[in-house]
C-alpha cells in the first residue's frame, strides 16, 4: 500500500516535498497515485515531477516517479504492479491472441507478463515454461495447460528465480516464443533490465525461442537501463499501448523500432482491467509500417508486416507447419 497523507491544498513548493516524500517513502509511485493524495490532476503532477527531476531529486518512469539513480536501482513486485494497470490489460489481452491450442512457450518474469499468463490458463494444450513464480501461480489451476518451472534462486523482489540453476534447466529447450518483458526498450540497445541475475535469465530464455514477443507500455519506450537483456535486431514483435498524445519519446522511438525491422503490434487501454475481456469486445490495435529489413538482412528477407486480424487470428500456414515442426523436436 502507498504511504502517504491527503491533503486538501497545498502551494507548488509544499507539493513538490510530500511528492518527494511520497517516492521516498514507497521507492516508486505512480503519477495516478500521487494527483490523488496531493489532490491536483496528473498533469500538475507531471509538471512537478519534472521539476523534481531537472534538480537530481528523483527520477520519472513506468508512468510514475522513483528514487533517482534508475541504472543500478529496480521498483520491487508491490510497486511495479501499480503502475501503467491499464495498459498492461490491453497488452495481455492482445499478446495472448498470438498463442494458439497445443503450442509451447517460454514466458518471463513481470508483472505484465503476470496478467499474459492469467489469459493463457484458457489456451488448451498450452505448455509454458517459465522462471516467474507469479506466473506460474497464475496458471496454477488451470486444467489443460501443462506449467514448466526452471531451476534457480528465489529472487524476492520479483518472485523469479535466476542464477546458474535456472540457465542451465533452459539448455537444450525449443519452443516457439518468448514472451518477455523489462524495464526500458530503446531501438538503440533493444530490451534492458536493472539486474544482472535476470537480464541472464532473459538472455537463456530468448535462446529457447524462435520468436521473441516484447510486451511494454509506453512508458519505457525510450527508457535505457543497465543491462541489456534482448537486442533490437533479435525482437520479432513488440505488444504495447498507444503513447499519449504529447509523449513524444515514445512516437519516436515506435517508429525507431519498427525502422529496424521490429513488428508493432498495439493496443488500446480501454480494457476493463480484469482477468477476461467482456463478450464481444476486443482491445483496440494498429500496425505499425515497417519501412525495411533488419540490419544486416538482405532486401526482402525481414519479417513482413501483419494485419491485426492476423494477429489475433489464424496464423499463415507455413507457420504453423515450422511451429509443428519445433514440437517433433
Amino acid at each position: 500500500m502507498v504511504v502517504g497523507v491527503t491533503v486538501s491544498f497545498v502551494f507548488a513548493a509544499e507539493r513538490r516535498q510530500l511528492i518527494l516524500e511520497m517516492v521516498r517513502a514507497n521507492g516508486a509511485v505512480s503519477l495516478r497515485e500521487l494527483a490523488r493524495v496531493v489532490q491536483t490532476s496528473e498533469v500538475t503532477v507531471r509538471r512537478d515531477v519534472r521539476a523534481l527531476e531537472a534538480e537530481g531529486l528523483l527520477d520519472r518512469r513506468h508512468g510514475g516517479a522513483v528514487l533517482p539513480g534508475g541504472f543500478t536501482r529496480e521498483s520491487g513486485f508491490p510497486q511495479k504492479s501499480h503502475l501503467a494497470t491499464a495498459e498492461k490489460t490491453a497488452i495481455a489481452d492482445l499478446a495472448a491472441g498470438l498463442v494458439e491450442e497445443g503450442e509451447a512457450v517460454v514466458v518471463g518474469a513481470g508483472t505484465t507478463t503476470q496478467e499474459l499468463a492469467r489469459r493463457l490458463a484458457r489456451v488448451p494444450g498450452l505448455t509454458v515454461v517459465t522462471n516467474s513464480l507469479l506466473v506460474a501461480q497464475a496458471l496454477a489451476h488451470a486444467n489443460r495447460v501443462e506449467v514448466v518451472m526452471t531451476g534457480g534462486t528465489l529472487r524476492g523482489s520479483n518472485y523469479a528465480l535466476v542464477g546458474s540453476g535456472a540457465e542451465q534447466s533452459l539448455q537444450g529447450l525449443r519452443v516457439s516464443r518468448a514472451f518477455l518483458s523489462g524495464s526500458g526498450l530503446t531501438a538503440e540497445r533493444g530490451l534492458s533490465t536493472s539486474n544482472m541475475l535476470s537480464a541472464s535469465v532473459d538472455r537463456a530464455l530468448v535462446q529457447a525461442a524462435a520468436e521473441v514477443v516484447v510486451l511494454a507500455d509506453h512508458t519505457k519506450l525510450g527508457t535505457d537501463t543497465m543491462f541489456q537483456t534482448v537486442p533490437t535486431d533479435v525482437i520479432t514483435r513488440l505488444v504495447t499501448d498507444e503513447p499519449p498524445a504529447q509523449d513524444d519519446r515514445a512516437a519516436t522511438e515506435l517508429q525507431a523500432l519498427a525502422d529496424q525491422g521490429v513488428q508493432i503490434a498495439v493496443a488500446g487501454a480501454g480494457g476493463s482491467g480484469g482477468d477476461t475481456v467482456p463478450a464481444g469486445r476486443q482491445p483496440s490495435r494498429r500496425d505499425v509500417p515497417l519501412p525495411g529489413p533488419r540490419r544486416g538482412q538482405a532486401p526482402g528477407a525481414g519479417p513482413q508486416l501483419r494485419s491485426a486480424a492476423a494477429v489475433l487470428g489464424e496464423q499463415p500456414q507455413s507457420e504453423r507447419a515450422r511451429v509443428a515442426d519445433l514440437r517433433r523436436r
